[in-house]
């Protein structure tokens, strides 16, 4: 038997109160995080960077990547507890290992014959960061068969599913949809923001949160989406097929959610954005987070859109610093309306 009590204090100097969060559990809850897409990230500084030259570096390190491992990486920020299964493979999986090992992430991995991606991320003047991605390993059937059993091995033991990445191409069609059904038959709430072939699969399986960006959102509905009205009649075309909580990533400084008959638009604050692509990762990292916690809804939602902002202050995708965090959560407006 395991209770707790979670306090926040003061997020800001403008709160005079304190907010106070009574959770009862009988057990600890837990995330499990697919990361089928991981990548070994190699960084360079060079502040004169420009294309065409040649340069000579000495500073470099290695940190890991993949939407998956960023979204296990925000909630192991807050010191909750989160299990990677996916793929890995070569030289480069080894080191993606050595690495989960070192930030205290907890892994499952099926050990595949294609090498893992890179990603070369050059930091150069003012932090701006240029990157060069890899494309995913190719999967055979015989490593499928293996993340299948590993995961139904798995998902019983957890309380929430996410796949936050875009998938390698050499996966069957259904990969996604099978691993969503599977899920809902353990009674797990599964977590789904991705693009691609797949998408179309996945929210056929109906998971319990979905999260798109406004290309995604255009390319499964096969048309533009411009204005309110039309991101509104998106949103409740996906509500009608079931799925619990809909959050679209518009851009910095539009997120719109849709949830128990409510649309919650989240107006931001102006930011200077040094990265943008662990953004996504890290608004559903906070939101799987809070969830862990137990917060209510539309904490949960402040303090999962402030995770993808802090994250997009540093140059490391999946990384924040949680000041950083509770200042932007206090400039956070929510406008909630029915839909």
């Amino acid at each position: 038997m395991f209770k707790w009590k979670v306090e926040l204090i003061n997020l800001h100097d403008k709160i005079s109160r304190k907010l106070w969060y009574n959770v009862k559990k009988e057990v600890i809850l837990l995330a499990l995080v697919l990361t089928l897409n991981p990548s070994l990230d190699k960084w360079y500084w060079i502040s004169d960077f420009d294309k065409g030259k040649s340069f000579y570096v000495k500073d470099y390190k290695y940190t890991i990547g993949g939407g998956g491992i960023n979204v296990a990486k925000i909630i192991n920020e807050f010191n909750e507890e989160a299990m990677v299964v996916g793929f890995v493979g070569g030289d480069s999986g080894r080191r993606i290992v050595d690495q989960l090992d070192k930030l205290g992430i907890r892994h499952k991995l099926v050990s595949i014959e294609s090498e893992s991606p890179y990603t070369i991320r050059i930091v150069s003047e003012n932090d701006i960061v240029t990157e060069v991605v890899e494309e995913g390993p190719s999967i055979s059937s015989d490593e499928v068969s293996k993340l299948y059993r590993l995961f139904e091995e798995e998902v019983s033991k957890w309380d929430y599913v996410c796949l936050c990445e875009n998938l390698p191409k050499s996966l069957p069609k259904d990969f996604l949809y099978n691993l969503i059904i599977l899920s809902k038959k353990y009674n797990k709430k599964f977590f789904l923001s991705t693009g691609g072939l797949y998408l179309k699969a996945g929210i056929e399986a109906i998971p319990y949160f979905v999260c798109l960006t406004k290309e995604e959102l255009e390319n499964y509905l096969g048309c533009s989406v411009n204005s309110n009205l039309e991101v509104i009649q998106a949103g409740k075309y996906l509500a009608q097929d079931g799925i619990e909580i809909i959050m679209f990533f518009l851009g910095i400084g539009d997120v719109c959610v849709f949830y128990d008959e409510y649309i919650y638009m989240v107006r931001m604050p102006n930011i200077k954005v040094v990265n943008s692509t662990g953004i996504r990762d890290s608004i559903v990292g906070g939101y799987i987070t809070s969830l862990l916690r137990g917060y209510d809804f539309e904490f949960s939602l402040k303090v999962s859109v402030a995770c993808g902002l802090a994250n997009a202050l540093v140059p490391e995708p999946g990384k924040i610093d949680i000041a950083d965090m509770k200042r932007i959560m206090n400039d956070l407006v929510i406008i909630k309306s029915r839909f």
